[in-house]
């Protein structure tokens, strides 16, 4: 099979708003990636405001004011965004998957796979920048409580909005693509179910920091666990091999329609 540029290009007519018709949720993508990175970065901003001077001591005045409060409008927001997102998509879900054209499935696969690149991306965010920031915090200041500073953003905000975006991926892709409504497929279902692990781990990490030990050993057994569920993300390059030999069916019959 010969997949010349003619399978993708788009007709003045499959265009819309100057896009390639399988593209044309890129302007949604684009938008979400920028919400995201605006939220992450507004946080750490935050943080480096009001994490010294007002996060150091739950008991004070000043950490109720600039982190509980906080902590109340991520609960809000997550409380709102997570029913409405899911509810949306199953809600929304296309009841005849066997009637939609080579085009659109085209399409949908491009969309799942902005889907997991928004997914992967909070996962980044919350595993990698928040976390290993969250390790040094825990180096050098007293761990008084689960509500720290670092802890209202990365355990009630960061790890939840990614677990909402993994969820949505897989949602998606299960009632919009005949590939994954047909059966579960193992490597969606363990790069979203892998690193929601990793948000349990926590509260097993907090009680055993609590009751335990106090120090910030990352070596330790208890730890263990966020090395494991890191490794499950390893299953969305899976993901992408699902899709290939389907896509490859897809723009023979693109190339051949009249």
């Amino acid at each position: 099979m010969s997949l010349s540029p003619q399978a993708l290009a788009a007709s003045s007519a499959g265009e819309i708003g100057g896009l390639p018709w399988y593209l044309r949720d890129l302007p949604k993508y684009l938008a979400t990636f920028v919400g995201m990175t605006a939220i992450y970065v507004g946080f750490r901003l935050y943080q480096g405001a009001f994490g010294i001077s007002a996060g150091l001591d739950s008991s004070e005045p000043a950490f109720e004011a600039h982190w509980m409060r906080l902590l109340y409008l991520e609960a809000a927001f997550l409380a709102v965004v997570f029913p409405t997102l899911w509810g949306y998509l199953w809600l929304t879900r296309d009841r005849d998957l066997e009637a939609i054209t080579p085009k659109e499935e085209l399409t949908r696969y491009f969309t799942l796979t902005m889907w997991i690149s928004i997914y992967t991306f909070g996962v980044y965010w919350a595993g990698s920048y928040f976390a290993e920031q969250d390790n040094s915090w825990h180096q050098v200041a007293v761990r008084d409580t689960p509500f720290t500073a670092n802890h209202i953003i990365e355990f009630y905000f960061n790890f939840p909005f990614y677990i909402l975006m993994g969820g949505s991926a897989w949602i998606y892709a299960r009632t919009r693509l005949p590939l994954y409504a047909k059966g579960i497929s193992v490597p969606l279902t363990l790069a979203v179910v892998g690193p929601f692990m990793i948000f349990v781990s926590v509260g097993f990490n907090e009680w055993g920091h609590t009751f335990w030990f106090r120090e910030e050993f990352f070596a330790v057994p208890i730890h263990w666990g966020f090395v494991v569920g890191v490794w499950f993300a390893l299953a969305v390059g899976g993901i992408l091999l699902q899709q290939v030999n389907r896509i490859t069916e897809l723009l023979d019959q693109i190339e051949d329609a009249p």
